[in-house]
């Protein structure tokens, strides 16, 4: 039987990898190729993180010689550099699964970019998240060996009518990182503009970072009061959390392919977000999202102010579910990968069948 060694952050970090790899584990492909997560990295001090890549990577170095192929899910690229070098000096296929959310941190940095460049060129596979980011890998690399797995919507139980949440939960919500990047406080400032027009809405905050200095905000911008701050949510918590919610907004300045938004697809929530990383491959404005430009606050304000359209919230509703069972379906998603582990395993060229 092929065995694949699957090279990602901690099953308990936090984040996207994480939530893909355990989306990919519930595929027939995680058994049928016999696949093992070796786990590099997880969430704590300088200390622990080193303690743990040296666990997982002694764990590594004992599987290898029994894998035929090696799948490494790709953000922190020093942190990989080293499985991808044994991996190739032991002869083992290779599939570079990039996950990074920003070229200009990137792609563009003199000091990352040759080191992205040196792990395609030692891939057999390289996996892009989305048709745009497998553009910017081409044409940075003059890559031939590039391929789009999208990241899968989850699976999700019963889904209440979307218009029983219009009545009872009318709350955006953010599931992200609280951080610049995702753009938190456009939201906030946002929100406290437009409040007094869409009396009835209020937003919470599902995750980690700014926090405190989020709450700072919102105090400053007098909307404390409609406004809730959950933490770092997980089982039963988040599935309630998008199972009530009324819509989803991210209004992020540079990602991958966002997991939130998919969660959102999952639970037919309208999505509020930016075309940023893969999404504008898919999104289009008013017809399966509200899109505005990353920063542009009243941009955003007008998209805020649309939530008052009952008739447009349920027709997103169905886009979303539409997407999540269509080109996101996690059957499919995993159906593909395990194509892309037996082609590889037989030599078989994926570029041409």
């Amino acid at each position: 039987m092929p065995k694949v060694l699957v090279v990602a952050t901690s099953h308990r970090t936090r984040g996207g990898i994480t939530s893909v790899v355990k989306a990919h584990q519930t595929g027939s492909q995680w058994h049928q190729y016999n696949c093992e997560w070796i786990e590099s990295h997880i969430d704590g001090s300088a200390l622990q993180k080193i303690g743990y890549f040296c666990r997982g990577f002694c764990k590594f170095l004992c599987e290898l010689p029994k894998a035929d192929i090696v799948h490494i899910h790709l953000a922190a690229v020093e942190r990989k550099m080293p499985f991808v070098f044994l991996s190739k000096l032991f002869g083992k296929k290779i599939i570079v699964h990039f996950h990074f959310p920003d070229p200009a941190t990137t792609l563009d940095n003199p000091h990352k970019a040759w080191k992205y460049g040196w792990c395609i060129k030692k891939a057999d596979i390289v996996i892009a998240l989305s048709e745009t980011w497998k553009k910017l890998l081409t044409e940075k690399y003059q890559a031939t060996n590039i391929i789009v797995l999208h990241n899968p919507c989850p699976k999700v139980g019963k889904i209440e009518p979307y218009s029983d949440k219009l009545r009872h939960n009318k709350y955006i919500l953010y599931a992200g990182n609280l951080s610049v990047r995702k753009g938190y406080s456009d939201l906030l400032k946002a929100f406290a503009n437009v409040r007094a027009r869409i009396p009835d809405w209020t937003i919470k905050f599902a995750g980690n970072g700014d926090i405190d200095n989020a709450k700072s905000l919102s105090k400053e911008l007098g909307i404390e009061n409609y406004v809730e701050f959950l933490g770092w949510i997980t089982g039963d918590q988040k599935d309630k959390a998008f199972s009530n919610a009324a819509c989803y907004c991210l209004p992020s300045y540079a990602e991958g392919f966002p997991m939130g938004v998919l969660d959102s697809w999952a639970y037919g929530l309208p999505v509020i977000t930016t075309p940023v990383g893969g999404l504008p491959d898919i999104l289009k404005d008013s017809e399966n999202a509200l899109v505005f430009s990353p920063g542009n606050i009243k941009e955003l304000e007008s998209k805020l102010l649309r939530l008052k359209d009952d008739a447009l919230l349920e027709k997103l509703s169905i886009a979303s579910l539409n997407l999540a069972k269509g080109p996101f379906n996690i059957d499919t998603i995993n159906n593909s990968l395990g194509e892309i582990y037996y082609k590889l395993s037989e030599n078989k060229n994926l570029q041409k069948e």
